[in-house]
C-alpha cells in the first residue's frame, strides 16, 4: 500500500478532502522522522515503537570477489510491532495455515479419487497384443 492509497482510504473513511488529509498523513510521517532524529525512540500504543540503534562497524566479505571490507558503523531504525498488531499479523498466519491444510486435504482426497479410477482404466487399456491367448 502507497501513501497514496492510505490517503484515500483514510479521507473516504473521515470525509476529509484528500488534499487536507495527505497533509495530515505528512505531518504524522514528519513527526515520527523528527522525534527519530531527537529522541531516537518514538513508541505508538498498539503499534510499535521504532528506534534508532547504532550498528557497530564490522569486517565483511565482497561475495563477487571475496575480497575482505570494512563496514563502517551505522545508525539504523528499527521497528518492534505492538501486541495488538503482532497478534493480528499471527492470525493472518493461523489462516494461511488453516487454507494450506485445506488445500492438502482437497489433493489427497483428489489424488486417492483419482488412482482408484486410474487403476481401473489402467485394466481397461490393455492391447490387444497384450491378452492372452490360449488356442
Amino acid at each position: 500500500m502507497t501513501k497514496k492509497e492510505i490517503v484515500k482510504t483514510i479521507s473516504d473513511e473521515i470525509g476529509l478532502t484528500q488534499l487536507k488529509t495527505k497533509e495530515i498523513v505528512q505531518k504524522t510521517f514528519d513527526a515520527i522522522v523528527e522525534t527519530l532524529v531527537e529522541d531516537h525512540r518514538i513508541e505508538l500504543r498498539n503499534f510499535g515503537v521504532f528506534e534508532v540503534k547504532k550498528r557497530a562497524a564490522r569486517k565483511a566479505r565482497n561475495p563477487r570477489t571475496g575480497e575482505k571490507v570494512s563496514v563502517p558503523e551505522k545508525f539504523v531504525v528499527t521497528f518492534k510491532p505492538g501486541k495488538e498488531m503482532e497478534a493480528r499479523v499471527r492470525e493472518l498466519e493461523r489462516r494461511a495455515a488453516a487454507e494450506r491444510e485445506a488445500k492438502e486435504r482437497a489433493a489427497e482426497a483428489a489424488n486417492a479419487n483419482g488412482s482408484a479410477a486410474g487403476d481401473h482404466g489402467a485394466m481397461q487399456a490393455r492391447s490387444p497384443s497384450d491378452q492372452t491367448s490360449y488356442d
